[in-house]
């Protein structure tokens, strides 16, 4: 029923050398309790019975459960400060003896849909042999009572997953596959996920999110996949376009991908730059010229690029109706500056417009405008923003309703791809106008299937600040449309009415323009100063008085005052573990019913559910910077509830939690399109890539009533200093102008 025997060579133990014993012990035991096991790489600390006595054994020792036998080869340790500890190099699983060994077995959680009621039953009714009906006879099941069809259905797929798993970690045990990424190769490949991972590794990098290259090539390596082999060199080419992709970047400088390529390799530069050019001639990647330098592409992106500049081009040369002028004097009850009334006849006179500017310089002013403008002259419209609390505030503010644009254009399918949204080329929305807020969001791959969603003599609308942090995903799009002068831009500059009081929005155009901010230790934008290893204390304290309003900011992650090390903090002191609250390690993140968490992945096969006044609402697709509470773990199910802030209901299964990662402090890059009553943002030294200008500017206006800066001034004034725009490589621009100067604007 179970493996002989799983082996681990390459065994990673936090404190201990590799097992190298010649003649290494057997001690055969039950293990009656897991003390602690990390999703990750399997390493475990469990405690044994055996007719010796009760020991602790560590090691990586994956799939083996309460209540399960097992003979565990290995040594004997003394750890410093955890004592004597058998430490474990390889074992053999054999199935549980006695009813009350294979009750804890079965109630340990291992087998989805079985807890400890359900154990007791299927003992009660099959004794020793329920192991052997699950597996050989699990229609029997259903002779238990409260077991029906479809929870014998659940146990025998999630029995013969555990099977099908050991097996698998058996085979890649020597790649230092881990137990998640195992479950999805698992999971996605089956029976044949040997076959396949051993055949082309590489396509894993595609294929399971959370394996990159590193990890595939040492598959390849070990399957003896040579070195400079045009398979795996032409892996590494890709690979460093894609990571330049999730940079932001669309393309790589030629010399650039082969220096970068080189070092992923290991390589020399003719080598690298030989399968470069034989994949373009393949068609893979693509290579143009493009302001004086030769560009690499990933193909689908330069496809994308090219295409979103055509549409755009001839978006803007498409003549629109005429529709009434009087508008930006009259409509809407609303005074208007002479610069915002020729923003509303830029939406007025032409296709497309883009409008930009920073907090307070009437933004919202100008989209009520437009929309009564629109009314009036009875053309239809639609309002959309990137994400689910842009949309809410846009609706807010316009008193009209805004979607987001994944929900504007129809995403109905399960899988990724633009064939799954709805509104495209052959089914285009009837909107006569289109305005989209939050446009520094948008990515190039989100621009182009709005500009294939719009039909011929749609006006396009664009709104967000170009100030801003450019969008999570590959492109600067906003900018690039700016810069390329094919498109009316209208930039406000002005503070408005009582917003001009608030030092919020004072402070954020003061950053902006290279100003340091009005400091005070009172108000609605505060600065208190503390050196580095007072901050976090303070953060946690205005943490707690501030309550569910608040969301920490920081430019970095695994600074001290960064992302992970602050969750950690604030997981611990404002969710703290308890009896009544169920947690699960996830990515190697503790996650705990009640916690703060963040979707840090585009899903969208994912689905979800959403109550609203008018009956439920379901949908598919969670995004990246999308929040919400973890409201319930069910390990019987394996299965995790999660409530967005919008109110969607999302349900995971347990091996998609490394999905979510803590989020009560979040990144800056990731708050973008968020509006938070309160932020909290450390303010220390760091790389000046990233602790920059419009850093702070964005994460500035993320606030809606107040602001808390903690740090030091210096560190302050040095990140107004750095005007550093983090400059991608991106050709929309270029695309944009060489389609004017060529056809004409």
């Amino acid at each position: 029923m179970l493996p002989a025997s799983i082996c681990y060579n390459d065994l990673k133990s936090m404190q201990y050398e590799l097992c190298g014993a010649v003649d290494m012990e057997v001690i055969k035991g039950t293990v009656e309790r897991i003390i602690y096991r990390s999703e990750t790489d399997g390493f475990t600390v469990l405690e044994m019975s055996a007719p010796e006595g009760r020991f602790t054994a560590v090691g990586i020792i994956p799939f083996l459960n309460e209540g399960e036998r097992a003979a565990l080869s290995g040594d004997w340790a003394v750890h410093a400060a955890y004592g004597r500890q058998f430490r474990v190099c390889s074992f053999e699983p054999s199935p549980p003896e006695g009813a009350a060994a294979l009750k804890k077995y079965l109630a340990s959680g291992a087998i989805k849909g079985i807890g400890p009621a359900t154990a007791d039953a299927i003992i009660g009714a099959f004794g020793q042999d329920a192991l052997d009906i699950m597996q050989y006879a699990p229609h029997r099941l259903m002779e238990v009572y409260g077991i029906g069809e479809k929870k014998a259905e659940t146990i025998s797929r999630s029995f013969a997953e555990q099977e099908g798993m050991r097996k698998v970690m058996l085979g890649l045990s020597e790649y230092a596959i881990t137990l998640n990424q195992a479950l999805k190769i698992y999971r996605l490949y089956g029976e044949d996920a040997l076959t396949v991972v051993s055949g082309n590794p590489y396509r894993l990098i595609d294929d399971i999110f959370g394996i990159g290259f590193k990890t595939a090539d040492k598959i390849a390596l070990s399957a003896g996949i040579g070195r400079d082999s045009a398979f795996r060199v032409r892996a590494g080419i890709k690979y460093t376009l894609s990571e330049a992709l999730d940079e932001g970047h669309t393309h790589l400088p030629f010399d650039e991908l082969v220096k970068n390529a080189c070092g992923v390799l290991g390589l020399e530069t003719a080598t690298v730059e030989k399968e470069t050019r034989n994949l373009a001639l393949e068609r893979e990647i693509v290579l143009c010229e493009a302001g004086g330098e030769t560009c690499c592409y990933l193909a689908f992106v330069h496809t994308a690029e090219t295409d979103a500049a055509r549409r755009l081009f001839m978006l803007a040369r498409n003549p629109c109706n005429e529709i009434l002028h009087s508008a930006p004097d009259g409509a809407g009850g609303l005074e208007l500056t002479d610069i915002q009334q020729s923003a509303v006849r830029a939406a007025a006179e032409n296709s497309l417009v883009v409008i930009t500017g920073g907090p307070g310089t009437g933004k919202t002013t100008i989209i009520k405008k437009i929309i009564s403008m629109y009314e009036s002259a009875g053309l239809s419209f639609e309002l959309a923003a990137p994400t689910g609390r842009a949309a809410k505030r846009m609706s807010e503010a316009a008193g009209r309703e805004a979607r987001t644009i994944h929900r504007l254009l129809e995403y109905g399918g399960n899988g990724e791809g633009e064939e799954y949204f709805n509104r495209n080329e052959k089914n285009p929305l009837e909107a006569d106008a289109l305005i989209v807020d939050e446009m520094s969001m948008v990515d190039l791959f989100l621009l182009l299937r709005i500009l294939r969603a719009i039909k011929s003599g749609t006006r396009l609308v664009l709104v967000g600040d170009a100030d801003q942090l450019p969008s999570l995903g590959p492109g600067d799009v906003l900018r690039d449309i700016i810069e390329s002068g094919a498109a009316p831009c209208v930039r406000l500059t002005e503070i408005f009415r009582q917003e001009g009081q608030s030092g919020i929005i004072t402070n954020a155009h003061r950053i902006n323009e290279g100003k340091p901010p009005q400091l005070s230790e009172e108000g609605d934008f505060v600065f208190l100063p503390r050196e580095t290893g007072e901050t976090a204390a303070v953060i946690l304290s205005l943490c707690q008085a501030s309550g569910e309003r608040a969301q920490i900011l920081t430019p970095m992650r695994r600074h001290e005052l960064g992302v992970v090390p602050l969750n950690a903090l604030l997981q611990e002191t404002l969710n703290p573990g308890s009896p009544f609250k169920q947690e699960t390690l996830a990515g190697g993140t503790l996650l705990r019913e009640g916690d703060k968490v963040m979707q840090i992945r585009n899903n969208y096969k994912i689905e979800w559910v959403r109550e609203t006044e008018f009956g439920g609402e379901t949908g598919i697709g969670v995004f990246n910077g999308d929040i919400g509470t973890l409201a319930l773990i069910d390990k019987e199910e394996q299965k995790a509830v999660v409530e967005m802030d919008d109110g969607r209901i999302v349900t995971y299964e347990f091996a998609s939690m490394d999905e979510l990662e803590l989020a009560y402090a979040i990144s800056v890059h990731k708050s973008q399109g968020s509006e938070f009553d309160t932020i909290i943002m450390p303010v220390y030294g760091g790389p000046p890539m990233l602790m920059t200008r419009n850093m702070l500017y964005t994460a500035v206006t993320r606030a809606k009533r107040q602001v808390y800066l903690v740090g030091r001034v210096g560190a302050l004034h040095a990140m107004i200093r750095n005007n550093r725009t983090g400059e991608r490589y991106t050709n929309l621009a270029f695309r944009l102008k060489l389609l004017i100067e060529t056809i004409g604007g």
